[in-house]
This record gives structure tokens, C-alpha cells and sequence, in this order.
């Protein structure tokens, strides 16, 4: 190391004194033969020092790249470049420049932007202001979420601002304990999953449909759309009753439950919760388990689809002691403070 040190400064003396180039091409030379015979009996193999000394050659006088031997020149120009880039790391890493924005905020900017299609930079910047967030209107617009379309709301929120108006109506099968067949009737709100009627018969006609929908829906609570399956039981006077409370009928696709999944799901649940567990005797045995069933459901069973709330709605009890009461029979238990 020390050689190498000694070689520069002698180096920048001759020069200062004497001045040619020809003299920097000699001191190449001369510790070129020192490098080779260092390593003589090994592959060739420079050390840092050695590249130190040949990009400070290079770079007081960049004509003794022709004087090179045991190395390229474009070997000595790539190593002044990477300690160049090297250089300005080391000084950037001081903190010098615009702070970056931290990750919680680039991601919960993202988060508006794609929960909110209607949104722009300005809007999303004013919310996080009012947040005491308080960045430029420009970095906000940098990670937002970029559309190659017009912004436009997704199905989820279309439905949901269209639920209040649409209720849903399908039957089921029941066996009874006699082996006969009963016929289940569920009758749910969309906005907020409730059961709104429910009722069994042996015999669904259309007029005891229709009178099922009369009986689920005052006439100034009616929905404005039912949706229903392509039953042959819903007859013309279903569909005439329907219409003069001011419901449009839309039944399904054939062969396409999914459509009517809503309700789907709760005959699903109803088995499940209630019928795969109970062996029913007859008409009012089913009636009344229904009846309990669908206030179980409304009251204590919390859904999913409403973030684990119940469709009547259930207040967050903190304090007194915790009581179960049991639901249909003890198949169930509903859980309350006193």
C-alpha cells in the first residue's frame, strides 16, 4: 500500500517539476512489472490499491491509457465510473434532498383511491388534510391509483344502493314424519337480510302465494322488484296480485340459483341450522319452527354480510353478567348482558 502511495505523490512531483507525458507512461510501465512479478506464480489478480493507482494515472493524464499492458483501458474507465458512482452514493446517504413519504400513507392513499372511483388527487388530498395529514397535492397524485377507463363504481356498490328496493321469494322441500312432502315459503329483504314471512303448506298454489305476499308486505311497504325462480307455481294470479301492489316480478334465469342467491343462502342456513336436526310432524310443526327460526335469525344470529351484525341490529353490551338464554330447543343460545 505504502509503495502505491509513494509511486502517486512521486508521480505528481515529476510531473509538476518535469512535465512531459512520457514520464507518467514510465511509471505505468515500471508498476506494471511490479504487479507481475508480485503474482508470478498465480493468476493475475489486482489489488484495490493497484486499481486506485491506475484511475488516478487515468485520471491526471488520460492518454497513458495507451501505455497500458497487463490491463484494458476499458477496464481502467469502468473502474473510474463504479468508484464515480461510489462517490455520489456515499454523499447521497447525508439525507440531502425531499423526504420520502412514509409507507402507511402511500398505502392508505391507494386505499381511498380504490375505494372511492370518483375521487381525484384534489378530494383525496383534502380528506387527508382534515386526517392531519399534510402533504402536497402532487405526491398524492403520484400514488394514486391510475385507470386506463372513465372511474366507475364496482357491481358490490351498485347492488348495495339498489337493496332496499329488491326483496326475494323461493320454497324448499320439507319431509315430514308420515313421509309426506311439506313446502317451506321464505320471504327476505336484500338491505338488510331480514326474514320478512315465512309459512308452509302442503299445497303452494299461486293464490296462496300471492296471499303470502300480501300478508309479508303492507301496501306501502311493498318492494319495488321480487325476485323469484321459474316455479310453475307462481300462476297468473301471483303475477296479478303482484302487479297491482306495484311489484315488478323478475324471475331468474332457468336453471340458474346462483341469481337468487340471497335467499339461497338462508334456505341453506335454515337446513343447516334447524331442519338437518329436528324430524318435523306436520304442517304447524314446520310453521312454528320456521316462525322461531326466522326470530333467531333477525335477532341473535349475527351474518356476515353485515359485518357480524344481526338484521334488527344488536347494541355492544360492556357490562353486567353474561347470560345465555337457549334458542329453538337448545339447538341454539343467544348471549346477553344483565
Amino acid at each position: 500500500m505504502f509503495d502505491v502511495l509513494r509511486t502517486i505523490v512521486w508521480c505528481f512531483i515529476r510531473r509538476l517539476i518535469f512535465g512531459p507525458a512520457t514520464e507518467d507512461e514510465l511509471l505505468i510501465l515500471r508498476h506494471q512489472v511490479i504487479a507481475l512479478q508480485r503474482q508470478l506464480d498465480r493468476p493475475l489478480k489486482l489489488s484495490a490499491w493497484d486499481r486506485l493507482f491506475f484511475t488516478t494515472i487515468y485520471k491526471v493524464n488520460p492518454r497513458a491509457l495507451l501505455s497500458m499492458l497487463i490491463v484494458k483501458p476499458d477496464t481502467v474507465v469502468r473502474w473510474h465510473r463504479a468508484g464515480f458512482r461510489l462517490f455520489w452514493r456515499i454523499k447521497c446517504r447525508r439525507g440531502v434532498g425531499r423526504l420520502k413519504v412514509p409507507t402507511e400513507i402511500r398505502r392508505l392513499i391507494r386505499e381511498m383511491s380504490r375505494a372511492n372511483p370518483l375521487w381525484g388527487a384534489p378530494r383525496i388530498h383534502g380528506e387527508l388534510l382534515k386526517l392531519g395529514i399534510n402533504i402536497s397535492q402532487s405526491t398524492v397524485a403520484k400514488y394514486t391509483v391510475k385507470r386506463r377507463g372513465p372511474p366507475s363504481q364496482s357491481w358490490k356498490t351498485f347492488l348495495r344502493n339498489h337493496a332496499d328496493g329488491i326483496a326475494t321469494i323461493d320454497m324448499f322441500v320439507v319431509p315430514t314424519l308420515g313421509f309426506k312432502v311439506l313446502y317451506g315459503l321464505v320471504i327476505l329483504e336484500h338491505s338488510r337480510r331480514r326474514i320478512v314471512h315465512v309459512n308452509a303448506t302442503y299445497h303452494p298454489t299461486a293464490e296462496w302465494i300471492s296471499r303470502q305476499i300480501v300478508e309479508a308486505f303492507p301496501w306501502d311497504e311493498a318492494p319495488d322488484f321480487l325476485l323469484r325462480d321459474r316455479d310453475a307455481s307462481y300462476g297468473t294470479i301471483y303475477r296479478e296480485r303482484v302487479v297491482a301492489m306495484g311489484i315488478r316480478d323478475r324471475p331468474v334465469a332457468p336453471r340458474s340459483p346462483w341469481q337468487n342467491g340471497y335467499v339461497e343462502r338462508v334456505i341453506g342456513s335454515i337446513r343447516r341450522d334447524l331442519l338437518d336436526h329436528v324430524v318435523i310432524l306436520n304442517e304447524r310443526h314446520l310453521r312454528k319452527s320456521l316462525h322461531k327460526y326466522a326470530d333467531y335469525y333477525n335477532g341473535c344470529r349475527t351474518h356476515l354480510g353485515l359485518d357480524k351484525d344481526t338484521p334488527f341490529g344488536r347494541i355492544v353490551q360492556t357490562v353486567g353478567r353474561i347470560i345465555a338464554t337457549p334458542k329453538l330447543g337448545g339447538l341454539h343460545h343467544a348471549y346477553v348482558r344483565m
